[in-house]
């Protein structure tokens, strides 16, 4: 059975994102890419800028979802971010989600619907972050999710631009470090 129309437009919009920006994404193009009439865009959203901002939230959510399985599978904050840079280490700054991620961010700033959205799947990282941390007793579990969620945005925004140094997992593990 052929995916479901919204499905289709969903798919195009993620990978139009990373392939045109934000600003490049229109009906006609999208509606093009997922093989529908333009038309059928606005019957299944009430916009462009909705169907842009559910395919691009759902694709982080599912990003993001994909992290916090991996953290169920270790037990040591050293641990935790080797598995987060693991993950990571998978996008290179120009690989379509990459660019999805880079070109979402970019986009909550001028939408403040799509900040909302995006702010709440984040959100619910460091939430998820912070009890993790907090389980294991690391101190500022809070702070420290934030900061690590932080990095991990910079350093993919960074892929693109210059190599990681390869002590970054260093640094890192220190600040998870468990003090007793």
């Amino acid at each position: 059975m052929p995916p479901h129309v919204r499905d289709r437009l969903t798919g195009a919009a993620t990978g139009l994102i990373a392939e045109l920006g934000w600003a490049g994404v229109s009906t006609r193009v999208l509606a093009d890419r997922a093989g529908v009439t333009p038309g059928l865009v606005h019957y299944h959203f009430s916009s462009l800028q909705a169907l842009l901002t559910e395919a691009a939230v759902g694709a982080l959510t599912q990003l993001v979802g994909g992290v916090e399985a991996l953290l169920d599978q270790v037990q040591s904050p050293e641990e935790a971010v080797d598995t987060v840079l693991g993950a990571l280490s998978e996008h290179d700054g120009n690989d379509p989600m990459s660019l999805l991620v880079t070109e979402t961010y970019l986009a909550t700033t001028r939408d403040a619907g799509l900040r909302e959205a995006v702010g709440a799947v984040l959100g619910g990282f460091r939430e998820r972050l912070t009890a993790w941390f907090a389980e294991r007793g690391v101190a500022a579990p809070e702070a420290t999710a934030a900061v690590l969620a932080a990095t991990v945005d910079g350093l993919l925004l960074h892929r693109a631009l210059l190599p990681e140094p390869e002590a970054t997992a260093a640094v890192l593990h220190r600040l998870v470090a468990v003090r007793s």
